[in-house]
């Protein structure tokens, strides 16, 4: 057999404070009513009872039902009631009580939700309309039964109490259950609080003891209270006038009595008709204050979520007048810049890389002008001096004081990014360079060599400038890395290339075709003399020896030399600076020889020896 699920001694002690509250309030209220029956102008246990339901979960409701209910019955045991009549009447409260719980739960499940408390507010005054309806003409048969009274004087008493106590009170109850914790937190306020209602129960007092018709005021009292504590300050206040004013209207006492035609029922009726109109101020403000309250906690968690994620961004946020006036900086731009946000504020254009400042300024008037986002890179300044490369995605807002636009721009920390990238093209230019540069001597490379000779063959063609071949290499070279190794020999292709680069003209093209074999490209008005002349100073400069690991070696070369006056293909350029060359080696080697591919004079023949 499952055990009964124990319960927590908290529910016994909540609902033995529902059985105390609801039935000192009964005993009260029939105290101070007036006439045959209970003519009370507010009914207080009902909404107190409801707006406890409101606040507990539904399966303990028959535990509090029962709890007022038999309160009530006690009390009214008490106060001399019969037992049948008692027992009836509490039953028709519990019925009101009921009626108004249910509907409202199952309507706004989450009561305390404060954004569902005006479309609560409008469910319960319908529900509690409905319930004291039911109510009424439960206990106005009853009490047409016991005590012979007038059914319809019953009713209206009945309803006109019982509406007034359900919609004050059980809406107070609620926001008491949910907020009234911390309502009291401080010293300070349960102080004010106190006050408050001290003044209230002073005012009431002083309204309610003389016969001058000084109602009114009542009410600035109860206003502060709405004011300054909300539904609470409402509940207690209400509470205090509407028993300051029940006790003097029962005992003959206060302005409503002074018209004596009314009679009891009319001057209970007038004060409902008081209560009510103090509802229908107080009510309003509270409700206003209310969703000021919440407005402003909603406002609080926005900027506190804006505050976050500035505060703990890693980007730099920045807002800006149209005039690049620094109004805002978060606190991340100590991080990224080392400046600190106050340092930022103002017109601080210098901190912009001078190359960059009318990039930004123009992108804020694109940004002004279109009214949408742009992306700009530019470079601010370090507090130690160096540049760092920002990507800021710049877009407008509108200005603080409602008038025109501010900028907001959100920047981050992109000199990595453009470090890789400036090395990536550092690297691909570098690639670009080794497509076209021997390695080993830094000379052009045959690729290079191929494409300016088309060049200067495209050049001769338009504008008839010639165009000289120059053939090179070093004489036994095969001997030099038989006999000192291939690291001397590629020491001596460097001198070599070295040598050679300074015989030639900057304009001239050096170029390393492969092993020993070397070429220049020469375009000049003056040819053959100027490639002549490079060759001889080459053969001059080469009579040095090339000291080598402390060894001078003695290295020749021999040049051929083809040139061209009139376009012609760039094989045939090659073909006839490849044949000067083995002419200056059948010739001895050491010594040029040069050749014309075609010449109008000599044909075919050798140009000079």
């Amino acid at each position: 057999m499952r055990d009964a699920i124990p319960v927590p001694a908290r529910f016994w002690q909540d609902c033995t404070i529902v059985a105390l509250v609801i039935g000192v309030l009964a005993w009260l209220s029939i105290q101070f009513a007036r006439g045959p029956g209970e003519l009370a102008a507010v009914w207080f246990g009902n909404g107190i009872l409801t707006g406890w339901l409101m606040s507990r979960r539904s399966p303990q409701w028959p535990a509090y039902l029962a709890a007022g209910f038999c309160a009530e019955v006690l009390a009214r045991l008490v106060a001399g009631h019969p037992v049948p009549y008692a027992i009836a009447i509490a039953l028709a409260n519990t019925v009101e009580v009921a009626i108004v719980a249910i509907v409202v739960r199952q309507r706004i499940p989450d009561i305390g939700e404060p954004r569902h408390w005006v479309r609560a507010g409008g469910i319960a005054i319908a529900a509690a309309l409905v319930a004291c309806i039911v109510s009424g003409l439960l206990a106005s048969a009853v009490k047409a039964l016991f005590q012979q009274g007038s059914f319809g004087i019953s009713f209206l008493a009945w309803f006109s109490a019982h509406v007034v106590g359900m919609v004050i009170f059980a809406t107070s109850t609620v926001v008491l259950q949910r907020e009234g914790r911390g309502l009291f937190s401080a010293d300070g306020r349960r102080v004010s609080f106190v006050l408050a209602m001290l003044l209230v129960v002073v005012v009431s007092v002083l309204v309610f003891s003389v016969r001058y018709p000084v109602l009114f005021l009542a009410y600035p009292p109860l206003l502060l209270g709405a004011f300054r504590f909300r539904f609470p300050g409402v509940a207690v206040g209400i509470l205090v006038l509407g028993l300051v004013g029940s006790v003097a209207t029962a005992l003959g006492r206060g302005p409503i009595t002074l018209v004596d035609e009314l009679g009891t029922a009319g001057h209970v009726a007038l004060l409902q008709l008081y209560i009510a109109g103090a509802c229908l101020m107080t009510i309003p403000v509270a409700l206003a204050m209310a969703e000021r309250k919440r407005l402003n906690a909603r406002l609080r968690e926005s900027e506190q979520r804006y505050r976050m994620l500035t505060d703990y961004s890693h980007d730099v946020i920045v807002r800006m007048s149209p005039s690049g006036e620094r109004l805002y900086v978060s606190p991340s731009s100590r991080d990224i810049l080392g400046w600190t946000p106050m340092e930022m504020l103002g017109s601080r254009w210098d901190l912009v890389h001078p190359d960059d400042r009318a990039l930004q300024r123009q992108t804020m008037q694109e940004v002004l002008a279109s009214g949408e986002p742009r992306i700009a890179v530019y470079r601010v300044r370090h507090k130690d001096g160096h540049f760092v490369w920002i990507e800021a995605v710049t877009r407008p807002i509108p200005a603080t004081d409602g008038h025109g636009m501010d900028i907001i721009y959100t920047g981050r920390d992109i000199s990595r990014r453009v470090a890789a990238e400036q090395a990536l093209e550092a690297s691909r230019d570098e690639l670009a360079r080794l497509a076209r540069v021997d390695a080993l001597t830094g000379l052009a490379n045959r690729r290079q060599f191929d494409e300016r000779v088309d060049l200067a063959l495209q050049r001769l063609r338009r504008h008839g400038t010639p165009v000289a071949l120059m053939y090179l290499d070093v004489d036994h070279f095969k001997r030099i890395n038989d006999t000192w190794g291939h690291a001397v020999g590629d020491k001596v292709l460097c001198s070599f290339a070295e040598r050679l680069s300074r015989c030639v003209r900057v304009i001239d093209l050096v170029a390393r075709l492969g092993g020993d074999e070397f070429v220049v490209v020469v375009e000049d008005a003056m040819l053959p003399a100027a490639a002549e002349a490079i060759a001889r100073k080459l053969l001059a400069e080469m009579h040095h020896c090339i000291e080598v690991e402390g060894t001078a070696l003695t290295v020749t070369t021999s040049i051929g030399i083809g040139y061209t006056v009139s376009a012609v293909e760039t094989t045939a350029l090659l073909t006839t600076a490849d044949a000067a060359l083995y002419a200056a080696k059948q010739a001895g080697r050491n010594t040029y020889r040069m050749r014309a591919v075609t010449d109008p004079r000599y044909g075919d023949e050798l140009a000079g020896l």
